[in-house]
């Protein structure tokens, strides 16, 4: 805008942010305790401030004014003044430039200087001292959009949640170094659309995409110093816009059209979303926005000394869901990507921080309470990461209902019983189930459990049965951080090998595990990459990597594409049979007129297993028979689901264990065998009452033939 604007309307103080109505854009940005609000108005290129605007008009605690000269594409950003008094919880300083929360596009870069802290960096007393140095140049802009866009006929997947297969990935990440994506797209939402890019998802049979950070997001000071970035993203400024660096055009709409492309293909998205914190830190950290607009209504402060923060997240801070324009905040946000960006869910990061009502976490708080009754939110998917860094934060199997939960305890027990560890047995029948002693007693259903292996935070699946240790040295910590109890094993060597047998047998256990998890009862997700063999070279908290070390790498060896295909066909399978993905849990009691449970536990001379002999601490073999005559389900159409009946064999023993095969009437077919490159058995029927010789540390699954079926079919 090249000439200064002259009218200045009121406007209305809804909805907040700003709002082009065709004709004008009107602005509305909340503070309780700001005693003056400025609009300010940049250059096309968000270095020069053409023009500052007094918000005259406040209701309700809303600053607001309507612009009708204003257009999309205008940059500009608040300065908002009011106390100075850190030890009230004020910490106002109009010379910083802060973003309004509600942005729905936020452009340029965040260029790091000692102007951003609202204090004098190096005074004794800092956060009690006041920094007059403008930081306007070097933050980042707000930019008007016009919220236009065709949608067509686009609409949700609405995959059940017992078809769920979520894929966790990194927008970035998954396509800087894929060959078929052009370029100028990589890296990118746009990348994420493209042909080979979904074909490829379609190929692998996943439902779901899981993307992580996507919110606008700030690359710590102390990263960028070093070299490196905030690469995941947990470190949000903004909860409406889609971060720039993931877009290849600049245009939010860039966002629109993965989503658009994605359910074309008839795969959901779901957001990983970060509300409990924000990028501004502890009370030593920068002002960017919520800090300079009103640090005593965003943030919980602690009682007895209104200059700290509660930190119940890690990070430095906490967002107070107390009050209840935050909590509007995150509901306008929530609502937002569901009815403007048309996204099928969220995973909420430390989702036990925005349960805690005073200091415990209280699972009946208003946020659950809200998004229960709301009737957007509540029709769509909701997965908590339930806990926090705070006393009692660790609440899985706690949430309410119409939620699910990652499930840390499945990741711990099936890493620890592929490992070798002895009496898991029984604890490992629980997770395979899909965890009824955690979610059952609240009237959930197995898909409550989201069941996972790894995960972007820790090991991938390649590193998990490649290294004892953590390997972290490039984040440039000491290699102090990340987990040190990985429930990791190397096979036997640390690190790249040449040994054939210690190779085969790493691939022999990224199989096991990723059969068992899709074999298990609840939604399984799958780290991008693992299914190929993805290394991060022994690094368990690549965060700061955003470099080769953290991308997905395409460029696939034989014993990649072998994994690739028999991942494909482990999630056919899965898909293919509903006695994988029970809605409800299993009973344990014998089938109408039958003598068959609709599960039996079976020991390896093919006895029902007892009481007695799940505790026994040698055990490291069982089998599993899943009767797929026991649903008792129904279609959509309510006709009774009936299905194949199949028998899991596990050996996490280092020697083989031979099976005895239930003698029921007809064959077993063998679908699966770990023990094989292409986890195939070459001769694949059995009698019945034969005996199996299940090999050291592999899975196998057999189907129950009828007459006639083949070992094929």
């Amino acid at each position: 805008m090249s000439t200064p604007i002259s009218a200045v309307w009121p406007g209305k103080p809804f909805p907040r942010g700003t709002t082009w109505d065709g004709e004008g854009v009107n602005f509305a940005l909340f503070s309780e305790h700001a005693e003056k609000v400025e609009l300010c108005i940049f250059d096309v290129g968000g270095r020069r401030e053409l023009q500052r605007i007094a918000l005259r008009e406040q209701t309700d605690q809303v600053w607001h004014c309507y612009l009708p000269e204003a257009r999309p594409g205008l940059l500009y950003g608040y300065r908002v003044h009011g106390p100075y008094k850190p030890e009230e919880g004020h910490r106002f300083n109009p010379h910083k430039l802060v973003l309004d929360p509600y942005a729905r596009n936020v452009v340029g870069a965040l260029r790091w200087s000692d102007a951003h802290f609202g204090y004098k960096i190096g005074d004794k007393a800092e956060d009690l001292s006041f920094d007059r140095r403008d930081s306007a140049a070097l933050m980042p802009k707000c930019k008007i959009i016009d919220p236009a866009f065709t949608w067509g006929d686009d609409r949700r997947p609405q995959i059940p949640w017992n078809e769920m297969v979520i894929y966790e990935m990194h927008v970035r990440g998954f396509t800087m170094r894929h060959p078929e994506v052009p370029p100028a797209l990589r890296g990118t939402y746009a990348g994420l659309a493209c042909a080979p890019v979904v074909e490829y998802l379609q190929r692998l049979g996943v439902t779901t995409v899981e993307l992580m950070p996507v919110h606008a997001f700030v690359d710590d000071r102390y990263l960028v110093e070093r070299g490196l970035r905030n690469y995941w993203g947990y470190n949000t400024i903004g909860f409406f816009a889609p971060d720039g660096r993931y877009s290849a055009s600049g245009k939010v709409n860039e966002f629109k059209t993965m989503v658009k492309a994605l359910h074309s293909a008839g795969i959901e998205v779901i957001l990983d979303v970060v509300y409990n914190h924000t990028a501004e830190g502890n009370h030593l950290g920068p002002t960017l926005a919520f800090r300079g607009i009103d640090n005593a209504s965003y943030y919980r402060l602690t009682p007895d000394s209104r200059r700290f923060y509660m930190d119940y997240t890690g990070c430095g801070n906490t967002l107070d869901m107390q009050h209840p324009r935050v909590l509007q905040l995150i509901m306008d946000s929530l609502r937002y990507w569901v009815t403007e960006m048309h996204v099928d869910g969220f995973r909420f990061d430390l989702a036990a921080a925005l349960a805690r009502e005073l200091h415990e976490v209280d699972r009946l708080g208003a946020f659950f309470d809200i998004l229960r009754q709301d009737p957007v939110l509540s029709q769509v998917k909701l997965i908590a990461e339930p806990w926090d860094l705070g006393e009692g934060g660790y609440q899985v199997g706690n949430f309410p209902p119409g939620w699910a939960e990652w499930n840390d305890q499945y990741r711990d027990t099936m890493r620890a019983y592929w490992k070798g560890d002895g009496g898991l047995i029984g604890e490992f029948a629980s997770r395979l189930t899909g965890s009824s002693d955690l979610y059952g007693r609240s009237g959930r259903r197995p898909h409550a459990s989201i069941n996972f292996v790894t995960a972007h935070d820790g090991f991938t699946l390649h590193d998990l049965v490649s290294y004892n240790e953590k390997h972290n040295e490039a984040n440039q910590e000491g290699n102090r951080d990340g987990h040190d109890n990985n429930l990791s094993w190397n096979c036997g060597v640390e690190g790249p090998t040449d040994d054939p047998a210690v190779r085969a047998l790493r691939e022999r256990q990224k199989r096991n595990l990723i059969a068992t998890l899709l074999l298990s009862q609840g939604v399984p997700m799958l780290l991008a990459g693992d299914e190929i063999g993805r290394t991060q070279h022994g690094n368990n908290n690549a965060y700061c990597q955003d470099n080769e070390l953290s991308w997905v790498d395409w460029q696939l060896d034989e014993d990649g594409r072998k994994l690739l295909r028999f991942a494909q066909r482990a999630i056919a399978l899965r898909r293919a049979h509903p006695v994988f993905r029970r809605r409800d849990f299993f009973q344990g009691r014998p089938l109408r007129g039958r003598d068959v449970k609709d599960i039996v536990w079976l020991r390896p001379d093919g006895a029902e297993m007892t009481d007695e002999e799940w505790s026994e601490h040698h055990a490291r073999s069982l089998g599993v028979y899943l009767a797929g005559e026991g649903l008792t389900e129904t279609d959509a159409r309510g006709r009774p689901l009936r299905d194949e009946n199949f028998l899991v064999l596990f050996n996490a023993h280092h020697e083989a264990v031979p099976f005895r095969l239930p003698a029921y009437a007809g064959r077993w077919l063998v679908l699966l065998d770990t023990s094989f490159q292409d986890g195939l058995a070459p001769d694949g029927a059995f009698d019945a009452g034969a005996e199996y010789a299940l090999q050291g540390r592999s899975l196998a699954l057999l189907l129950h033939a009828r007459a006639g079926e083949d070992a094929r079919a």
